[in-house]
């Protein structure tokens, strides 16, 4: 079975750059753009929803979420990307990439269009049932980053596969982009047609009650470009990987990449005696462990530290948007104008920063390979947390606030030009077939934990250690320095594991993985038996 399988998996390999490619890049790619809107619109939203469940009469400032209710809104998504994480990659090696593909999908665009009719008067009952389907959105989204980066792999031939699977993965950033000019676009129209006063002129007529329709058209938009994609989505093939190796079944692989790659691949009946005897490994056998142990933990260790590192950037955005003047303080705002200050500030963050990064990725993965990329990023990111963290209070005078802004962007341009990307594409490629999207789910679950603990950990840990000083409802922390020093310590310690993780650059799955070895061992075996055979005696 082998070589059968070695012709059409070689195909894919050696097969030129075609439309198909790009296709599948755009139909993965925009999973992954609904993906980074539908987690990400929701930052641009909080305020507005402090300001209209949460006011207090009398009150000098607008209404806030409380800690714990700013937590959950922001934070259950996460949780539930973490849980489809670890449920659809899973279930992408059980039943197949493609039938669970549409599956992600729909969930959510369902859970996004009920995000936004979210029911109730009182503040509990609509944040609650927000947080609802907000959990099952984040569900769905989970299943879209093992099935995706799966897929892209297997689709894509050996030479630009690193540049294919980056650039679903880049997609986040157009999606973030998107949802900052659309929330720029509707509060910018209710603030023109409902034009009202800033909130120390008139509290209660600065959040007008049409207020409420803005926040829940920015989140139920979210559902439009995976909706859009749905059809092309089940048009889609399985992939020949998961056909041939995991399915067994290499004539129909044949069949479906002859279609797709427009050439004639021969479609060949599989071998069924060396099929029952390849060799085959659980996720939790010794063999397993052996052979890709390290390699698991090199995934899921180093996306972990990334993604505590990448997600603490809360922390710091609402010190930069007011040293540079992009959000001016809340009372001389109205509700809607200051959800378009908001969502100009992460636009323009999106644009500086965080797009080039994966684009730079994209550009440079095949050539200058994954283990350069994420090394040279997280060595960069550790000098730009030391450079913020030891000279901190020397950032906090006006006069200095430009260098921190510059060296606060460097530092997340590095993230995704370097282990932002590279962690979501090598699990993708050192995988055995049979159990690709799981160790991916397993690697990316690993992340999320890191986006949790980096997202609130940090939230209450950059506290001033003075509690009077502190924010409202959180307890005192070790300070935004010393929370920068600890980053910068999470950052090195990325960079060492690392070392863990090998180099996929230029090589096809089949040679990552030691699939093709398998069968080799296999056949190795049965001769050895036969030759040692004990024959008749004469």
């Amino acid at each position: 079975m082998a070589s059968d399988q070695l012709k059409v998996l070689n195909a894919l390999d050696v097969a030129k750059t075609q439309w198909y490619h790009f296709t599948a890049i755009i139909i993965a790619g925009m999973g992954f753009f609904t993906d980074a809107y539908d987690l990400f619109c929701i930052s641009l939203v909080t305020k507005l929803l402090g300001r209209i469940y949460y006011h207090v009469d009398g009150s000098k400032k607008p209404g806030t979420l409380p800690p714990n209710v700013s937590a959950a809104v922001n934070g259950v998504a996460l949780c539930g990307t973490l849980a489809g994480q670890l449920f659809f990659g899973w279930l992408g090696d059980k039943l197949g990439r493609k039938r669970v593909y549409g599956l992600t999908l729909m969930l959510m665009c369902l859970c996004s269009i009920a995000s936004g009719l979210s029911f109730g008067k009182e503040p509990k009952s609509v944040l609650a049932t927000l947080c609802f389907f907000r959990f099952w959105l984040g569900f769905g989204i989970g299943g879209d980053y093992p099935l995706s980066a799966t897929i892209m792999s297997e689709y894509a031939n050996k030479k630009t596969r690193g540049a294919f699977i980056a650039a679903v993965f880049a997609m986040q950033g157009f999606g973030i982009l998107a949802g900052g000019i659309f929330a720029i676009i509707i509060s910018s129209a209710f603030n023109t047609r409902f034009n009202a006063p800033a909130y120390e002129v008139d509290p209660i007529a600065s959040t007008p009650p049409q207020a409420d329709y803005v926040w829940r058209i920015i989140l139920m938009v979210g559902a439009l470009p995976a909706l859009l994609t749905y059809y092309w989505r089940m048009k889609m093939p399985e992939t020949a990987r998961y056909t041939a190796l995991v399915a067994k079944n290499t004539k129909q692989a044949a069949a479906d990449m002859s279609k797709v790659l427009n050439v004639d691949i021969e479609a060949e009946q599989p071998n069924v005696e060396n099929e029952t005897q390849t060799k085959s490994y659980g996720l939790f056998s010794k063999d397993f462990l052996r052979r890709h142990g390290l390699h698991l933990l090199g995934t899921t260790s180093t996306w972990f530290l990334l993604d505590i590192a990448f997600y603490s950037q809360n922390l710091f955005q609402k010190d930069i948007f007011s040293a540079i003047g992009w959000i001016p303080p809340a009372k001389t705002m109205n509700a809607t104008q200051e959800v378009f200050r908001i969502a100009r500030a992460q636009t323009l963050i999106a644009l500086c920063s965080t797009v080039p990064g994966y684009w730079f990725t994209v550009a440079l993965i095949d050539r200058i390979g994954r283990f350069a990329i994420q090394i040279l990023g997280f060595f960069m990111m550790t000098v730009f947390m030391f450079a913020l963290a030891f000279p901190y209070n020397h950032w906090t005078h006006p006069d200095n606030r430009i260098g921190f802004v510059v060296l606060y962007s460097l530092t997340f341009f590095f993230a995704n030009f370097g282990p932002n990307a590279t962690t979501f594409v090598v699990p993708a490629e050192i995988f055995p077939a049979r159990l690709r999207s799981t160790c991916h789910g397993i690697s990316a679950a690993s992340g999320k934990l890191g986006a949790i603990i980096g997202a609130f950990g940090f939230l209450y840990l950059a506290q001033n250690q003075d509690k009077a000083k502190a924010d409202a409802g959180y307890p005192a922390g070790i300070g935004v320095k010393n929370s920068l020093i600890v980053l910068g310590v999470v950052n090195f310690l990325g960079l060492m594991f690392t070392f863990l993780v090998p180099e996929s650059k230029g090589k096809s799955l089949e040679e990552m993985t030691g699939e093709n070895e398998d069968v080799a061992e296999t056949e190795m075996d049965r001769s050895a038996s036969y030759n040692t055979r004990t024959g008749p005696v004469v």
